[in-house]
């Protein structure tokens, strides 16, 4: 029996135009379960619900949206033990601790830190100019399609995740778009935002699912005059054409596509530590099989004692060390691409590559290296991304060259530079920070990348093609929010006829302070 498609608050058939099944990448066997592909029919549908939902939620006090966002959480907590079932046997991902005690509560967390920011109205940055009589605000920008990554089925969902947890907090109902690898899952959290939105009178749209469209329609979907915005994590190939059909329409759309992470080791630091950075690069290097968006996919170093030592006992620990399950066949078929790819264009394979397992999606522990004049003959071919348990180590001859390489780095999610605690490299890395920084989102000193803190401080974005937009986060509440926001300025408008937040006391009753000569409660 095919799975139904949520729709205006009713779990009905699809308007279907084929089906899938999801694959278990240990054992290499389709699940039973049949999924939908629908049509546009499911798509219009969706459209006309969620601008119904938009309009309503409009009307609705933060609090109430708040309650179902609080509620929605409580009930993934109490729901662990099937959706922790599903994702395992979709995603291969490990029951605990990556499901059950890292991402499951990570993802009940930050939607209680939505809860939190929408009740308080923080992220709206609301301010007042008395003297000039304007006073402004975000406001909900319309129904927002969530289009969730294979890695994350809990933490990034399509209906539970950071992009879905935003766009409600900041007024705007999901069109959730599942990815095909965790169906299941998805279906399952689906079932509990339902939920809690009866019981806490939601409209019945502000959560809707589809599984699958093609991919003709799934670009006019997010370039629908009725989308206020779309959140997409996946691959870049995809995401590009999303965005290309987005842009075209005026249409707001929030990519993560693609990052290499570099990692920059200066001579002094391999010294100092060169063991201790070893082990971290391996454990945050094949990590969850290298499928985290912030894998540290290139490492970039000056050839000398210390480097060659690094590259060898990498390469030894790579090769002792049991591959990991990788997503799905696709995964496995892309890995195996991209490493063919870079040795195409000149990269030494020291360890792995090879073909995928039999019986399971998984490949070899991969470590390449290739030198700097190499990497900076073809930047471009040499910063193919290798989702996977797989690194590449550039080798520049001396500092001059590795600050050629890093100021040829496309935009990444983040970079971080290793040095010598003593001291020894402060003038190097003052270079290479310089070049560094304005190419990623979030810099690091002296710990490896892999992982992203739900905090108001994290930046989980950078410049393409990292993310098709430099100034905005996937990860950090409040200010994820504003990407799902359009700014209002009321010009002379009678104060009864305000949003609540422009009053001249905000909601908590706190009455705004002077910056200025403006009013503004954004600080609250």
């Amino acid at each position: 029996m095919t799975a139904k498609v949520l729709l205006a608050g009713t779990w009905r058939d699809a308007d279907s135009v084929g089906t899938f099944q999801a694959t278990n990448p240990n054992t290499n066997e389709k699940l039973p379960a049949e999924f939908p592909i629908s049509s546009w029919a499911d798509c219009d549908a969706a459209l006309d619900a969620a601008a119904e939902a938009a309009r309503e939620m409009r009307k609705l006090p933060a609090a109430k949206i708040a309650e179902f966002l609080d509620l929605y959480a409580d009930k993934i907590d109490a729901a662990k033990e099937p959706l922790v079932e599903a994702a395992h046997a979709e995603t291969g991902l490990a029951k605990s601790p990556r499901l059950a005690d890292g991402e499951l509560p990570r993802t009940s967390g930050q939607l209680r830190s939505a809860a939190e920011s929408c009740r308080s109205g923080d992220w709206a940055l609301a301010t007042i100019d008395t003297a000039a009589g304007i006073r402004s605000c975000y406001e909900p920008l319309g129904p927002v399609c969530v289009f969730g990554p294979n890695n994350f089925p809990f933490a990034f969902g399509s209906v539970s995740g950071g992009d879905f947890a935003a766009a409600i907090a900041a007024g705007n109902p999901v069109i959730g778009k599942a990815n095909s690898s965790h169906p299941e899952t998805t279906r399952l959290f689906a079932e509990l935002a339902l939920e809690a939105a009866k019981e806490t009178g939601m409209p019945a749209a502000i959560v809707q699912l589809i599984y699958r469209t093609g991919h003709a329609d799934g670009e006019r979907l997010v370039a629908d005059p009725r989308v206020g915005a779309t959140g997409y994590t996946g691959s870049r190939s995809a995401g590009l054409k999303l965005k290309a059909a987005a842009d075209a329409a005026g249409k707001p759309i929030y990519l993560e596509l693609s990052s290499v992470n570099p990692v920059v080791l200066l001579p002094g630091a391999l010294a100092a530590r060169g063991d201790e950075i070893v082990d971290e690069f391996c454990g945050s290097a094949l990590m969850g099989s290298g499928q985290f968006c912030t894998n540290p996919g290139v490492v970039l170093a000056i050839a000398g004692e210390g480097t060659d030592k690094f590259i060898a006992t990498v390469k030894e620990r790579f090769a002792g060390s049991p591959a990991g399950t990788l997503l799905s066949p696709a995964v496995a078929g892309s890995l195996k691409q991209s490493i063919e790819t870079l040795c195409g264009f000149g990269a030494e394979l020291l360890v792995g590559g090879g073909e995928v397992e039999a019986g399971r999606c998984a490949l070899a522990n991969t470590l390449m290296t290739a030198t700097g004049k190499q990497f900076l003959a073809d930047p471009e071919g040499f910063q193919t991304e290798a989702f996977g348990n797989a690194s590449l180590v550039v080798v520049a001859e001396d500092l001059a060259e590795l600050c050629n390489v890093i100021a040829s780095l496309e935009g990444n999610l983040t970079g971080c530079v290793y040095s010598d605690p003593a001291g020894s490299d402060d003038a190097s890395y003052d270079q290479v920070a310089f070049e560094l920084t304005p190419k990623v989102g979030r810099m690091l000193n002296d710990k490896m990348p892999t992982g992203v803190a739900v905090s108001a401080a994290m930046n989980h974005g950078g410049p393409y093609p990292a993310t098709g937009h430099p100034g905005f986060t996937a990860v950090g509440i409040p200010g994820s929010l504003l990407r799902f926001a359009k700014l209002t300025s009321f010009d002379n408008v009678r104060a009864e006829r305000l949003p609540a937040l422009l009053g001249d006391k905000n909601p908590t009753g706190q009455t705004p302070r002077r910056i200025d000569g403006a009013w503004t409660t954004a600080d609250l």
